[in-house]
């Protein structure tokens, strides 16, 4: 796999670690994010004056566990998957939400595979030094070569949210400078620091994150578009918790949409998301309708296995 070319799209950028029904989101300050929202200015681009390794080797195996356990994880010298399905490739190689994405095959999300990517081992120096978008783009090639995908992007009028500081004003904890976070989240190197970010079931714990930060995991959970409208220009470190809806919660949906054997039901005295940003982080969304980057799938194979 020598190609190099990746699609520069306007959708959140995110690098994400799933397994066993917890979501640990690691992001930074996303120099490199773009928006899709008018009046908003384009940031650098991720890819700029970096020269992104490509994969040497790639296996890719059809899953046959028959279980719901996702493992996505980025590797010191490459990138390793089990039982995910394109659809998952596809949000984690473009950093875009399942609903934004049409064109897909009925296998999508019922076949799952077993990805195991390795650089060159004169590249694994240049693949340590790559943020997390940057990772995220050498995804991209994969999916081409591999499962011959080819896109193209629509941008459509859609409902979303707007991510507004509530009436009583914010009650956000802005974030320490230079807090090591020695009892907090850890990154994938064992080592804790501002950006990262853990989303559980019903559950969010960020450490100096962005406002961008906050939408991008609301718009994963809400299954809409949550543009950042606080006017809010620190990090922040966030403590969130809230009652889910168990039929959208993507972290605790199995193949096609269908529950994941052995999920409780979600204690329904709890507050839902809504009212828990407004009675935790003094933050409200309001609904509203605009310009949304959408991914459409024009062509895509089935692998094959090796």
């Amino acid at each position: 796999m020598n190609g190099r070319r990746v699609c520069k799209l306007n959708f959140s950028l995110r690098l994400v670690l799933l397994v066993a029904g917890s979501l640990a989101v690691f992001t930074s300050s996303m120099p490199g994010q773009t928006s899709a929202v008018p009046g908003e200015a384009a940031q650098p681009d991720v890819t700029a004056d970096v020269k992104l390794p490509a994969f040497d080797v790639v296996s890719v195996k059809p899953n046959k566990s028959d279980n719901n356990m996702v493992r996505i994880m980025a590797k010191p010298d490459g990138y390793a998957a089990s039982n995910v399905s394109l659809k998952m490739l596809i949000q984690a190689a473009y950093g875009i939400r399942e609903d934004l994405v049409s064109g897909a095959p009925s296998w999508a999300d019922s076949a799952r595979f077993d990805i195991d990517a390795k650089v060159a081992g004169s590249d694994v120096d240049a693949l340590k030094k790559l943020s997390p978008e940057q990772r995220r783009l050498i995804l991209q090639p994969l999916l081409a070569d591999r499962f011959k995908l080819k896109i193209h992007t629509e941008t459509k009028q859609l409902p979303l949210y707007e991510l507004v500081v509530a009436k009583g004003g914010s009650k956000l904890k802005e974030a320490t400078a230079g807090d090591t976070y020695a009892n907090g989240i850890k990154g994938p190197d064992g080592v804790g620091r501002g950006g990262l970010m853990r989303v559980g079931h019903g559950q969010l714990t960020a450490q100096a994150v962005p406002m961008t930060s906050l939408s991008n995991m609301l718009s994963q959970q809400l299954h809409r578009t949550v543009i950042d409208k606080t006017g809010l220009t620190g990090k922040y470190d966030l403590d969130l918790t809230w009652t889910p809806d168990q039929g959208s919660d993507p972290m605790f949906r199995g193949p096609e949409g269908s529950p994941q054997r052995g999920d409780a039901a979600p204690d329904s005295s709890g507050p839902s998301i809504f009212t828990a940003l407004q009675e935790q982080l003094g933050l409200r969304l309001q609904s509203a309708k605009g310009p949304v980057e959408t991914l459409v799938i024009d062509h895509v194979e089935m692998p094959s296995e090796n």
